[in-house]
């Protein structure tokens, strides 16, 4: 089966003005939704139930948290023939737990019509799973895996399918599950309607989808501003700073909602859920080498906020549908961005607000800058100024702030304001011991604006296409160097911030004031400071650069 994918159509993310009552759905279906509470369909849902329930194949994009379960999930239960003991329907999911909560959806649908759902994943023995099949099972949700395996042990019989769901499709379709994902496919009718769903659909997913649609119809549901400002995503460098010394302060502060970190391996995972909790943070863990009975203990406590920490690898980045997740923090970096996406998106659910916060250190910026390609829209890079000072200056996703800030109004920000949440644990601990002069000294605003109309003529001329010699026939001096230059006498100023030397003919270097990422104390340079990297005093300084050499110099485990 291969067509060619026409253009998508794109759809924005209005107030739909149809109700479910407009399309072909049957009243046991339109009764059960009522039983739900759910009376008016979202945009997804408007667009795509109207091409499902004409047979058509969907390949449908929105936004997580956007409805695209029932989407699919009204339509698939209308093909199904109760009466008829096999299964009709089949829907691949990546996730244990996505599958879990999908079929939730579905068996809630499908139950005043007679239909029969099973969720078959790995984790949980095979004999039950085996048994439900023999009796007889209108629909399958499932992982590729535990799907595959019961297909080759002849338990499963798919030669009657009419409606193929792919799950997150854009992972469905990806090297780790695609040749499973392709077998599964094979086995299943020619003449079957196939829908694909996801929060993202690359390009190489369209490509590879023209082998299993026939003419489909394209859907993305573009988002709507205010829902793209429910989520604020803050990017900080972190410098030389411990992560773990950061995402403890940031924890400290946390508010009401609970909080999902994200990890890259399962062990590195399961070191940092020990670590915390050891420390008395209430946390769990949720990784893919856990036993099923353990995943569905630790998802039951964190729903349920028992557990307001979770600590995850990307087995949570899809299909963990909680709504009161106010934080996302990427302690690790995920392998692309659409997984990024999805890591934000457990955050700012169901129109709430939410936060995610990406942490990076030195190792992580050539894979930022990798990641950053595939974004939609730069995401603004920030030294890390303490948690305190974030949730104090309106970034807080959980009443301190609309969470509808910048992440550039991080570095105007004063940083000494006091915390709107102080825990037990911070108040044991003893304050920073003042290093050197620097508590005595004015606490001044991070972004200097320019003193002149030269000096801002710098900031947006001076590059390297103009050479020393023209820069200072231009401006008087060599923007590049930390030391002003006097243009007429070609004097290099040598003296401190005492002011111009006329005496001598020679002007004072410039002294400009930041903020120390080691100790937080203000400090003053002789050079123009990144936003971008990380500014110590010279106490901090020794200390990293000797942590440096021990690095360097420590042998090779």
């Amino acid at each position: 089966m291969s067509s060619l994918i026409a253009e998508p159509h794109i759809v924005p993310a209005g107030e739909t003005t149809v109700s479910f009552g407009d399309f072909r759905l049957s009243q046991t279906s339109l009764g059960v939704l009522a039983g739900m509470g759910i009376e008016t369909p979202t945009p997804i849902q408007a667009e795509v139930l109207p091409l499902l329930l004409d047979g058509r194949d969907v390949i449908g994009q929105a936004r997580t948290g956007s409805g695209k379960t029932l989407a699919f999930a009204l339509p698939l239960i209308e093909v199904v023939e109760p009466r008829l003991k096999a299964v009709q329907a089949l829907i691949l999911t990546p996730t244990r737990e996505l599958a879990v909560q999908v079929a939730g959806v579905v068996d809630e649908l499908g139950r005043a019509r007679g239909v029969k759902t099973l969720m078959i994943s790995g984790g949980r023995a095979f004999g039950p799973q085996r048994d439900e099949l023999r009796r007889g099972v209108h629909v399958v949700v499932g992982t590729p895996g535990r799907v595959l395996d019961l297909l080759n042990q002849g338990a499963i019989w798919l030669d009657r399918v009419r409606f193929l769901v792919l799950d997150e499709a854009d992972e469905m379709l990806d090297r780790g599950f695609a040749p499973d994902v392709e077998r599964i496919i094979a086995r299943t009718t020619p003449d079957r309607q196939t829908a694909l769903f996801s929060a993202t659909v690359p390009a190489w997913v369209k490509q590879t989808a023209t082998k299993h649609l026939h003419d489909p119809e394209t859907v993305m549901i573009a988002a709507k501003p205010e829902e793209a400002a429910q989520i604020e995503h803050l990017a900080f460098d972190i410098g030389g700073a411990d992560k773990m010394r950061v995402l403890q302060d940031l924890l400290d502060h946390r508010g009401d909602g609970s909080v999902i970190v994200f990890g890259r391996t399962k062990h590195g995972v399961n070191k940092l859920a020990k670590r915390l909790v050891a420390d008395g943070y209430p946390v769990a863990a949720l990784q893919g080498n856990l036993s099923q009975n353990a995943r569905d203990r630790v998802m039951d406590e964190f729903r349920t906020g028992k557990v307001p920490v979770l600590v995850a690898t990307n087995v949570a980045a899809r299909g963990l549908d909680v709504s009161h997740v106010a934080q996302v923090i990427n302690l690790e970096l995920p392998e692309s961005p659409e997984l990024l996406t999805h890591r934000i998106g457990r955050t700012g659910r169901m129109g709430r607000q939410g936060q995610a916060i990406t942490l990076l250190g030195p190792e992580d910026i050539t894979k930022w800058r990798r990641l950053e390609r595939g974004f939609t829209r730069p995401i603004k890079r920030v030294p890390w100024r303490g948690a305190q000072a974030l949730f104090a200056n309106g970034h807080g996703a959980n009443g301190n702030g609309n969470g509808q800030g910048h992440a550039e109004d991080m570095v105007t920000a004063a940083i000494p304001v006091a915390p709107a949440r102080q825990s037990s644990r911070e108040r044991e601990r003893p304050a920073p011991a003042p290093r050197g002069d620097h508590s005595r000294r004015r606490e001044p605003s991070l972004r200097r604006a320019p003193s002149s109309r030269h000096e801002g003529d710098l900031d947006r001329d001076a590059g390297p296409e103009l050479s020393g010699r023209e820069l200072l026939r231009r401006y008087g001096r060599d923007p590049r160097r930390p030391d002003w230059v006097d243009a007429e006498r070609g004097i290099t100023s040598l003296s401190g911030p005492s002011g111009d030397d006329r005496s001598t003919g020679r002007r004072s270097r410039r002294r400009h004031q930041s903020v120390c990422a080691g100790c937080g104390q203000t400090a003053e340079t002789s050079f123009r400071p990144d936003p971008a990297r990380p500014v110590y005093c010279d106490d901090c300084f020794r200390a990293v650069r000797e942590t440096r050499r021990e690095a360097i110099s420590a042998p090779a485990s």
